[in-house]
């Protein structure tokens, strides 16, 4: 029990204790008018002390440890008590209704941004940020993101629309010279094996074997002889060398007549293309045939997890948080802030999260209030009740005792005029 509350019990037995001390005192003066008069209001006085006394002892305690009926209030009566208190508390002192209220005079992002500002900026605020950009790329499963990139790179490789794509594939053909250019690669590739020497030999040995083996009769047989006795391998594979690099020196010239006529039936190939329904469908089978068979799983793999190990390093560099985490932080506040539409979606979206807080749990508080009572033994209780109303309730005895003693005055002195 707190001094003042002790100061009050005491003023209160004081003034018990001065009635009784004055109703004693004033018997021996009963002969005289004033002896008469203050004997009554001492005696009222007296009786009043008596009864609040009783009354308030008996709230929480039998009086002089007599158990009289109807007193030890409190101890007895604990259990309604308590409900009383806690169905006080949930359906007059704290209803949903008023609670949601409150919350929603509660400006919730004036009060969290600049809060969120202000943390920003602290160092266990940037090593939290961290910590959590480390984690999130550490528990990021590459294996199961890879399979997902090769399903997804597969299926767009088969949603790829050829006849949209065809048509502008072959006009970059003929718009960059890549038909020219072909042409002249395979031209450059025949000049090179018509050059070498065993391509020669392999030319004079397959034209004297098919010479030998043409079947004729009578002077074409003399004549192919003849021809046969006077050249070899040698000479006629020297022969067709020399036409074959003329014929390739020809087509290399842009205005040979024999390579425009061919490169024009070459574009005219491709444009046909464009529309060649039996081509598209061969092309589409031939791409579904190889992305079927194709498994770059392990390629995407091997990538991420450079790229895992790079972002790591990048993360813990020490301008990481202040180059690029600050700014964005910085910048998504400042945006907010300017976004009436954001901050009002966020603000609604935080009422209702505490409007379903309070519905969820408003028959917690009672519950909260009666298992901390729960824990509160009789005398802990009474003490803490006689430690917070202890002075009033003091005071009652008091001015009980003050009360009576005049009261008995005005009683005692209008029974002596009547």
């Amino acid at each position: 029990m707190s001094k003042r509350s002790k100061s009050t019990k005491h003023l209160a037995t004081i003034s018990l204790t001065v009635m009784a001390v004055g109703f004693i005192g004033t018997m021996a003066f009963q002969d005289s008018l004033w002896g008469i008069i203050l004997q009554g209001g001492f005696e009222a006085g007296l009786v009043g002390g008596l009864a609040d006394w009783f009354a308030v002892t008996a709230l929480f305690r039998h009086p002089m440890g007599i158990p009289i009926p109807h007193t030890a209030l409190l101890p007895k009566n604990r259990s309604k008590i308590t409900q009383k208190i806690i169905s006080m508390l949930e359906n007059d002192w704290l209803t949903k209704e008023s609670i949601k209220e409150k919350i929603s005079t509660v400006k919730f992002t004036q009060v969290l941004l600049p809060i969120v500002e202000k943390e920003v900026n602290l160092v266990g605020v940037k090593k939290t940020c961290i910590r959590l950009v480390q984690s999130a790329i550490e528990y990021i499963n590459l294996n199961q993101l890879a399979a997902l990139i090769e399903k997804e790179l597969k299926n767009l490789i088969q949603k790829i629309d050829l006849r949209s794509i065809l048509p502008n594939l072959i006009d970059q053909i003929s718009e960059r010279g890549y038909d020219a250019r072909a042409l002249d690669y395979i031209l450059d590739q025949i000049h090179h094996w018509a050059n070498q020497e065993s391509t020669k030999n392999r030319l004079g040995r397959m034209a004297v074997d098919s010479i030998e083996n043409i079947k004729a009769d009578g002077f074409m047989q003399f004549a192919l002889k003849s021809f046969s006795n006077l050249v070899n391998e040698e000479k006629l594979g020297n022969i067709i060398q020399s036409l074959i690099q003329k014929g390739v020196d020809s087509f290399r010239d842009p205005s040979n007549q024999n390579r425009l006529t061919l490169l024009w039936n070459i574009q005219t190939k491709l444009q046909s293309l464009k529309t060649d329904e039996k081509f598209i469908g061969e092309l589409e089978g031939w791409i579904s045939e190889a992305v079927a068979k194709w498994q770059p799983e392990q390629k995407i793999l091997e990538f991420l997890t450079n790229m895992k190990h790079k972002a790591l390093d990048f993360v813990q560099a020490p301008d990481f948080f202040d180059n690029y985490v600050l700014p964005f932080l910085t910048n998504t506040l400042d945006r907010l802030k300017k976004d009436t539409d954001k901050i009002n979606q966020i603000e609604n979206w935080l009422q209702m999260q505490a409007y379903n807080l309070v519905e969820e749990n408003h028959s917690k508080i009672g519950k909260l209030v009666g298992e901390n009572l729960e824990k509160l033994d009789d005398k802990t209780l009474i003490e803490m009740l006689e430690t917070n109303v202890g002075k009033d309730l003091q005071w009652i005895r008091v001015n009980g005792a003050i009360c009576g003693f005049l009261i008995g005055l005005i009683l005692v002195s209008i029974r002596i005029i009547f």
